[in-house]
This record gives structure tokens, C-alpha cells and sequence, in this order.
């Protein structure tokens, strides 16, 4: 017979049970990031994480549980939803369906930050080595871009007239395995600043 929890107290008590059940010295914890609705975390002596939540107080016997992991912005926390049967059957349906999924999705966490970690890594040394070469230059992180902007007024201090800028911007795509420039300027300035680029680009 399924039990149903229509106040917060009965959520924490049965979310106490479930801790219980599942053991691996589980513990719960006041769910702040939820919303609206009952809401319990529970957490192993791992580390793992549980968010149990109530996301229909229309039904009172069903549950949702979410396998929390450390940035979910880049990949989906999987979940599972479970009646209320009794604390016994909420573990072991985390334990049978849940948890093998919350690895799975720690695993591919873990490849994707460290994906992300040498893209990173392989542009910000491409972007170093441009910025070295067009000293004075402003950086820009841009979503898996860097923007590289140098600029100069070639007009003499305290003249006046039409602006006369020379200019560099150059892009370095994600992992820094490809380089977009555009130059404008007078030739002499610019051609000496594009061979140096390209000369700290083969470096």
C-alpha cells in the first residue's frame, strides 16, 4: 500500500527511512535549491548526492529522484519516479535503476570536463603566443573563442582630423588548431605585426 505524504514532516521522515535503507552511511539534508513542492536531499558517505522531490502535490504517492552531480549547466542529472510504496522499495528502485545511471553520467562528466580542460588549455597557448606578438592587445574569452584586438592611432599627439587607426583582430578557435585574422592599416605597420603573428604561430 502506497504511503502518502501530503506535509514536509511526512517527507523528511520517509526520506529519513529511505536513507536508512539505502545505507552506505546515508544522511539527509534540507533541499534549498528546490522550488516549490516537498523536497529532501540525501547523501552518501561517498559524496553522491539524491534529491527527492514530490513534483505533483496532486499525487501524493509518486516521487521524483533526481541523481545530482557537480555542474549539471552541461549535461542532464538522469532521474527515475518511484511510488511511495514503502522506504524499502524507493531504495532498492535507486539502487536498481538510479544509481548504475548517475554513474554513467559521472563518468561522462568527468571525459567531458577534462575535454573541455585541454581544448582550453590548447587555445589559451595559442592566444598567449599572439598576444606576445601584438603587444598591448586586449584578450577577450568569447564561448570557445578568444578574441585578440590590437589597435593604434597613427595620427601625432594633439592632431587633428580623420581617424587613422591600425588594427589587428585576430580569433582563435577552440582548441587553438585554427586562427582567423583581419588586418587594416597602412601596410608598413601592419605587414611587419602579421609576420611576427605568424612566425609566434608556428613557434
Amino acid at each position: 500500500m502506497t504511503r502518502e505524504l501530503t506535509t514536509q514532516e511526512q517527507f523528511d521522515a520517509f526520506a529519513d527511512e529511505v536513507a536508512r535503507e539505502l545505507g552506505t552511511h546515508c544522511r539527509t539534508a534540507e533541499l534549498t535549491d528546490h522550488a516549490t513542492g516537498l523536497g529532501r536531499l540525501i547523501i552518501d558517505g561517498d559524496g553522491r548526492a539524491l534529491r527527492l522531490c514530490q513534483p505533483d502535490d496532486r499525487r501524493p504517492a509518486h516521487m521524483k529522484v533526481h541523481a545530482a552531480l557537480p555542474d549539471e549547466t552541461k549535461l542532464n542529472a538522469p532521474s527515475i519516479g518511484v511510488t511511495t510504496r514503502s522506504a524499502r522499495h524507493v531504495a532498492r528502485e535507486i539502487t536498481r535503476r538510479l544509481y548504475p545511471l548517475h554513474a554513467e553520467a559521472v563518468q561522462h562528466a568527468a571525459e567531458l570536463a577534462a575535454r573541455q580542460e585541454a581544448e582550453e588549455s590548447g587555445r589559451r597557448a595559442v592566444a598567449e603566443a599572439v598576444a606576445v606578438a601584438l603587444p598591448g592587445a586586449r584578450i577577450e574569452e568569447q564561448h570557445r573563442r578568444t578574441r585578440i584586438s590590437w589597435e593604434y592611432d597613427t595620427r601625432p599627439p594633439g592632431e587633428h582630423g580623420p581617424v587613422q587607426v591600425d588594427s589587428i583582430i585576430v580569433v582563435v578557435g577552440p582548441s587553438g588548431d585554427w586562427v582567423q585574422a583581419e588586418a587594416s592599416g597602412r601596410p608598413d605597420a601592419i605587414t611587419p605585426m602579421l609576420a611576427a603573428f605568424a612566425q609566434a604561430s608556428r613557434e
